[in-house]
């Protein structure tokens, strides 16, 4: 595999181990070359997924858009790159167990939001004001009640 560093194609794996709940292999890596070490993932190749926007145009599915969205929710709050990455797999494999070729970027949204509701109360109500596109404050208010009322609830 070719080096990110050096651009030579000599590396050896160092160390390999299962990833993403048995769905993907991490490899370590060293250029034979330079000694830079890398990750590397493979994955299992899956039929593609596409998501059908609010304008119901339809691009790929693509989970780095995800995690780039729950990390801007989450930024300045105390959860780690692995828990962002937790939670869009967890989303990712939610999806793709429905087993369509197709799903609303709202589904996508509803499910990112359930999980960022059981991570981190500031980073899902941060997440809600972009994704449920709040008319008002006092819409804003009632997600906001109603989340205190369930985690009430649920102490």
């Amino acid at each position: 595999m070719e080096c990110p560093n050096c651009r030579q194609n000599a590396s050896r794996v160092i160390d390999s181990r299962p990833s993403d709940e048995n769905r993907a292999i991490r490899r370590r890596r060293e250029c034979e070359n330079c000694g830079f070490r890398f990750t590397t993932f493979e994955r299992i190749e899956t039929t593609p997924l596409l998501v059908i926007k609010n304008d119901n145009t339809r691009e790929p599915f693509n989970r780095k858009k995800i995690l780039h969205g729950v990390m801007a929710a989450g930024q300045k709050r105390p959860i780690t790159s692995a828990q962002f990455e937790e939670l869009v797999d967890h989303v990712e494999n939610k999806v793709r167990q429905q087993g369509v070729s197709e799903i609303s970027s709202k589904k996508i949204g509803q499910l990112v939001m359930d999980e960022l509701a059981e991570l981190d109360d500031v980073a899902y109500i941060r997440f809600a004001s972009i994704y449920r596109e709040f008319k008002d404050m006092s819409s804003f208010m009632k997600t906001m009640e109603d989340m205190i009322a369930k985690r009430e609830k649920g102490n």
